[in-house]
């Protein structure tokens, strides 16, 4: 396997202020690029994700089905008079960013300002103004709801669920991630993990859900959270996943926190950054690095 060039990455890593490359394939570690330590960080909404593969793994164990409806699934939530849309929501809608409402909920800019303390019934408040599935609205909504349902039926939040059955598996010791006013975990956003963490979740979904030989998550699973499920205006969205170039799918957080599964390469580039411009870090990505993996 030839030695990966990085010339133009190194030119451009100050201009998109990376802080470190981590490039996995054919079943092992390729190359490290880091040009800060890799320390924990928040990897917004990469935390996203995390979040579907918790949710997968509710799926396996009999906690949870795509096709509940969220009036009964969240049914002392509901607003009085639940209107037809809302009715016809299902969890598999929490995951497509087409959940049915206008209005962006749960946001980074509007969490500190939350007079609220209930975020659930917070955010069953705002109208669904179109029928859920019809149109792609990024929204922390649902994926802070998926994460609660989980918590609700497993009993536990989301780390203390994940620890057992996939963190401490994959040697990712306790991570701290964000919470609401009540102390349920906050699916959406506000995972803490180091870019080696963070490329071990994109090696598990590269390997379809298999570490060190045993299963954590279901396969099909994770090839229904990488593969397109609505229309964006871009290349696709999963199961809080971003479809990509290449045939590839990513979890993706603020200012350049990536995990890319290349499956048709078996590769994996994670990426953290302070990136303000992360439409030209996926070019430079795509331009430079991508193609250096395709055979």
């Amino acid at each position: 396997m030839n030695a990966l060039h990085w010339e133009n990455i190194e030119k451009a890593a100050g201009e998109l202020r990376l802080l470190g490359i981590r490039v996995h394939q054919d079943g092992r570690e390729r190359d490290v690029r880091l040009w800060d330590e890799e320390c924990r960080r928040n990897i917004y909404s990469a935390s996203k994700s995390v979040t579907a593969l918790a949710v997968g793994i509710a799926i396996q164990e009999g906690l949870l089905a795509l096709d509940e409806k969220l009036t009964e699934a969240f049914a002392r939530d509901m607003p009085a008079c639940p209107d037809e849309n809302l009715s016809k929501a299902t969890v598999r809608d929490l995951l497509t960013m087409c959940l049915g409402q206008k209005e962006a909920m749960l946001m980074g800019g509007q969490r500190p300002k939350i007079q609220e303390e209930d975020w659930v019934k917070l955010a069953f408040s705002v109208p669904f103004t179109d029928v859920p599935g019809t149109r792609f609205c990024y929204n922390n909504a649902g994926p802070y709801l998926a994460g609660m349902l989980v918590q609700r039926r497993c009993g536990c939040d989301l780390v203390q669920y994940l620890r057992p059955r996939m963190f401490d598996r994959m040697g990712i010791r306790n991570p701290t991630w964000e919470h609401d006013p009540l102390g349920n975990t906050f699916g959406a956003g506000g995972l803490f993990l180091s870019l080696e963490e963070l490329h071990r979740i994109g090696v598990l979904c590269l390997q379809e859900g298999v570490w060190d030989g045993k299963r954590i998550v279901d396969a099909q699973w994770i090839r229904e959270c990488g593969k397109k499920q609505v229309e964006n205006g871009r290349e696709g969205y999963g199961y809080l996943f971003w479809r990509g170039p290449a045939n590839s799918y990513r979890a993706d957080g603020k200012y350049g926190q990536w995990s890319i599964v290349l499956k048709d390469w078996n590769a994996v580039v994670t990426v953290t950054a302070e990136c303000r411009c992360t439409d030209r870090m996926q070019e430079v990505l795509f331009s430079e690095l991508v193609p250096q993996l395709m055979r």
